[in-house]
């Protein structure tokens, strides 16, 4: 069962802007009823009245339609509207025409009551009209043409019907008022749901930005370390080829070479993805502020990440980014918490919002198994779907792999007041962890052991002048 309000709740900002836009204009339909039709049946006899009323109501019928495709046409899902935008420029003037006979002609006498209802019809239905009409342009020279056009058409209009001058000038002065007004309430609000559309974008680009930049630094870096090592080796390697064809015993040297390069370049490798995957609590926490705060999530940062142990805090800062991520990905959050406490031995991060869908409310997500809080949810990880299995490294799966590391728990899962909390604990070391120095591939792997041990005797192999090509070996 959705809850109430959900409809709204679910759309993005920009879909909500475009709402409130459509049904603003909507609303100017509304008032145009309320403020001119109904007053008809108070001051004109009651046959006349039910003959001008449905004419006001199908001129603001009429006004709403031509103010919601136009909207369309505006957000490009629709062809321009020109038909319905003559059809309103006529039916504005026929109104218009009859409201002005309504206040009184040479042929037919009218009463106060009459003139007054007649000359706020004439002006009402002119503004109404010409405020969506503007609608129908993107130039705002063409829309103080459409005011303009609507002004001067009003004061012609007054005279052949025996209106005398002060009394037009009055009537043309405040439809130049009323009309320039609503105009310009049409083409700023026009202009706001397209500069909230662009920004919306620009976010998005920004964000792919974002990736591409750190996807050309990642491999900028793997560039610099293998480029260079990759080249000596494939030029190492062509010259122990040729010098083992002419028995050269300097091959044996070449290799050694070869082989100590390329456990040169592994270790480097892994020092770039280590840099990579690591992530620093201080910096996820400050991101994760400012990324909600951009997404219009109110987000709350409590507790400190300075003193605690490096591996503390990379894994931890893994799972702010997990969560923030799934918080912008799923639901609709307005408000999100995120607390860090050191506590009887152990760091408790714990990030909750108020995002959670109606299917991960009603249903069972919270626990520390392998199979809890996999259901896709704000603050917690993206289950099956999301992640990518044991030692993928994102989801709940990855972030499960990363804490069981260093003996830490996670549990995710609905929590009182229709909040999604996602909670991690890692048990504080007696001692502060240390980053260890990076083995020797030899030591990590004893079956890759150097099976060639140069005889300290000998010159280094990297001693040897290495040729610019192979071809230069001199038998």
């Amino acid at each position: 069962m959705s809850r109430p309000g959900g409809w709204w709740q679910d759309k993005s900002t920009p879909a909500k802007v475009e709402t409130y836009t459509r049904w603003s204009f909507h609303f100017f339909a509304l008032i145009e009823i309320t403020t001119i039709g109904l007053p008809l049946f108070a001051n004109v006899p009651g046959t006349l009245s039910w003959c001008l009323f449905p004419l006001v109501c199908g001129h603001s019928v009429l006004c709403a339609v031509t103010a919601s495709r136009t909207l369309d046409w505006t957000r490009g899902t629709r062809d321009r509207p020109r038909r319905m935008l003559t059809a309103l420029a006529v039916t504005t003037a026929l109104v218009a025409v009859v409201a002005l006979t309504l206040s009184g002609t040479d042929w037919r006498p009218a009463t106060d009551d009459e003139v007054r209802l007649g000359a706020s019809m004439f002006v009402g239905v002119i503004a109404f009209g010409t405020g969506t009409l503007a609608l129908g342009t993107r130039d705002r020279r063409r829309m103080a043409h459409v005011v303009v056009g609507a002004t001067v058409g009003a004061g012609a209009a007054s005279f052949p019907l025996g209106f005398p001058g002060p009394a037009t000038l009055i009537i043309t002065g405040t439809v130049l008022l009323t009309a320039g007004f609503l105009a310009f309430t049409a083409a700023f609000s026009v202009w706001l749901l397209n500069a909230v559309y662009e920004l919306d974008a620009a976010r998005e680009t920004r964000a792919r930005l974002a990736v591409a930049e750190e996807r050309l630094r990642f491999g900028r870096d793997l560039h610099d370390v293998m480029g260079r090592n990759l080249a000596v080796i494939a030029l190492k390697s062509e010259l122990a080829v040729q010098l083992a064809r002419r028995g050269r015993p300097e091959a044996v040297d070449q290799m050694t070479e070869v082989q100590r390069m390329a456990r040169e370049s592994q270790r480097e490798v892994r020092e770039v993805v280590r840099g990579y995957r690591e992530a620093d609590l201080t910096v996820e926490l400050a991101g994760a502020r400012g990324v909600l705060t951009a997404a219009g999530i109110a987000c709350e940062v409590t507790g400190s990440a300075p003193g605690l142990p490096t591996q503390v805090q990379s894994a931890l800062g893994w799972v702010v980014r997990e969560a923030t991520t799934n918080v912008l990905r799923h639901g609709d959050a307005r408000r999100c918490g995120v607390s860090l406490r050191v506590a009887d031995g152990k760091v408790t991060l714990t990030v909750e919002n108020d995002g959670v869908p109606d299917a991960v409310a009603a249903g069972p997500g919270a626990g520390e198994g392998p199979g809890a809080g996999e259901a896709s949810g704000p603050g917690g990880g993206t289950g099956p779907r999301g992640g990518s299995g044991p030692g993928g490294g994102s989801g709940l799966v990855g972030l499960r792999e990363r804490l069981a590391e260093l003996d830490g728990t996670l549990r995710a899962g609905p929590a009182d007041g229709g909040t999604f909390r996602l909670t991690a604990e890692i048990p504080m070391p007696e001692q502060p962890m240390a980053e260890q120095p990076e083995p020797h591939p030899s030591e990590t792997h004893p079956l890759e052991a150097d099976p060639l041990e140069a005889d300290p005797s000998e010159p280094h192999p990297s001693a040897v002048p290495v040729p610019r090509r192979a071809n230069e070996v001199r038998p």
